[in-house]
Formats: C-alpha cells, sequence, structure tokens
C-alpha cells in the first residue's frame, strides 16, 4: 500500500513539475530568436529597441507563466492559444509570401511544444479539480 502511495506521489509531482519546467525551457528557447538583433554597426539603444520589442512574447508568456504557476487552467490556454496565434502567423506568411515546405517544420518547432505544454497543464488542471 505504501509504495503505490510513494509511486502516485511522484507521479503527481512528476506531473506538477513537468509542465511549468518545459515552458521555462520553452520560453528560453523563444528568447535565443531575439539575438538576432545583433549586427556590426548598430547602435546600444537601437539594440536594446530590438531586443525588447523581439521579447513581447516571452515577457507575455512569463507573467501568465508566473499566473499559470497556481492556475493551471491559464497555462493550458496560454500555451494552447500561443501555438493557435503562432500557426495563424505562418498560415498569413505563407498566403503572403506563398508556401514554403519549412513553414511546416517552424510550426512543429514552435506550436507544438506550446501544445505539448498546454496539454501538460490541462492535465493538472484536471487532476487538481477531481479531487
Amino acid at each position: 500500500m505504501k509504495k503505490e502511495v510513494k509511486k502516485k506521489n511522484k507521479v503527481e509531482k512528476g506531473l506538477y513539475w513537468t509542465p511549468r519546467i518545459l515552458s521555462i525551457i520553452f520560453i528560453l528557447f523563444l528568447t535565443l530568436f531575439s539575438l538576432d538583433i545583433f549586427s556590426e554597426g548598430m547602435k546600444f539603444w537601437d539594440i536594446v529597441l530590438g531586443l525588447l520589442i523581439h521579447n513581447i512574447p516571452v515577457f507575455i508568456l512569463v507573467i501568465l507563466l508566473w499566473i499559470s504557476w497556481k492556475r493551471e487552467i491559464v497555462g493550458a490556454l496560454t500555451f494552447f492559444i500561443a501555438g493557435l496565434i503562432y500557426i495563424g502567423f505562418i498560415l498569413v506568411n505563407s498566403i503572403i509570401n506563398g508556401f514554403e515546405w519549412f513553414y511546416l517544420t517552424w510550426a512543429l518547432q514552435i506550436a507544438g511544444p506550446a501544445f505539448i505544454v498546454g496539454y501538460l497543464f490541462y492535465l493538472n488542471w484536471k487532476k487538481k479539480n477531481k479531487i
């Protein structure tokens, strides 16, 4: 009986921490894309402004992750909607510029992890509300 309780506690802790850790990794991954702002001849304030503009989605996700830490449904909706918004941007870009095959890989790299994190937050919220 005690082994089952210990195993259940490990699963519950894993379900609690996995979406939080993955969302932090995902946000750090998105932050890496802002590093393309650095180029020769740019002034300091141009770089700062470019970094701020490039990281607006990151700032929004950090704030929503902070809220999601205790309210998992917010995390589920946030990351699911973030994935949908990114796919929407890809669709608009392919309508304007024509479809390229690598748009699919972009969608898998960005929207895929966002959907996974959102689903894990949803599972955590569902488990929490069953009790």
